[in-house]
């Protein structure tokens, strides 16, 4: 590790890795450029949200576990996703808060776990990127990062210096899109509804693209958007920030 470097793990997430390795690429782009140095566990794994959701604590508990033991020896633990993050930071203490010995454990963790974007802006002090992308785009802000993390203006601070990039604002930037895991399985009307919604408001921007920072509200608002018809190309906001923008879009054919 080069002298003053944060030694960083990154938190690839389950999406990521299965439907879009391009957001973990630019995220550690991105931490370099930070002036971190980066390594991916190869024992990550999920992070345990679609149990712990589901009711199954136990199974939640045993991922974490693994979690924990993976991120051990990093000084920061960063993520491409406020969802991910969030459960980390946020929840991996309170499933285990009647464990004396994983407790700590999982309080360290969480004080060492961040999403990409506000670590990037919050901790390394990044206050623009070298990245250009001529479109107008607008910006949805996932449920988690924005409750959980409070993760909202730094993506918009690091958009606001891509050059050639229009950011319009979305009407309802903040309301969910109706993905939140296992939510749309449960009660898929609701969220067709909701994502429906949601791709009006971003079809009245008149924009050419939707960003955000997490890849499964990206992959449930371009799946409305194609389904309706609508030309409104999809990205993580990893990707325009670190300029790799000549990949075809989410969703796109292969």
């Amino acid at each position: 590790m080069a002298e003053g470097r944060a030694r960083v793990g990154l938190f690839v997430t389950c999406l990521v890795d299965l439907f879009r390795p391009t957001v973990g690429f630019a995220a550690v782009k991105l931490l370099e450029a930070a002036g971190c140095t980066v390594e991916v566990p190869r024992a990550q794994t999920c992070c345990g949200q679609p149990a712990y959701n589901s009711g199954d604590r136990a199974h939640a508990k045993a991922i974490a576990s693994q979690v924990i033991d993976a991120f051990a020896e990093y000084d920061h633990v960063v993520a491409p996703s406020g969802s991910c993050a969030g459960m980390i930071r946020v929840h991996y203490p309170e499933m285990f808060a009647d464990d004396p010995v994983m407790l700590p454990r999982a309080q360290d963790l969480a004080a060492r776990s961040w999403e990409l974007v506000s670590f990037l802006v919050d901790v390394c002090g990044m206050r623009e990127v070298a990245a250009h992308w001529r479109r107008a785009a607008t910006y949805h802000d996932a449920c988690s990062g924005l409750r959980e993390l409070g993760v909202r203006d730094q993506p918009r601070r690091l958009l606001a210096t891509v050059e050639g990039l229009e950011l319009r604002e979305l009407p309802g930037a903040e309301v969910c899109c109706g993905f939140g895991g296992t939510f749309c399985v449960k009660y898929p009307e609701i969220s067709d509804k909701m994502v429906g919604d949601k791709a009006d408001d971003i079809a009245a921007t008149g924009a050419d693209a939707v960003l955000a920072g997490d890849l499964g509200c990206l992959l449930n608002i371009v799946g409305k958007l194609s389904r309706q018809g609508r030309p409104v190309e999809a990205r993580h906001v990893a990707e325009v920030l670190a300029g790799m923008t000549e990949v075809p879009p989410i969703g796109a054919p292969r």
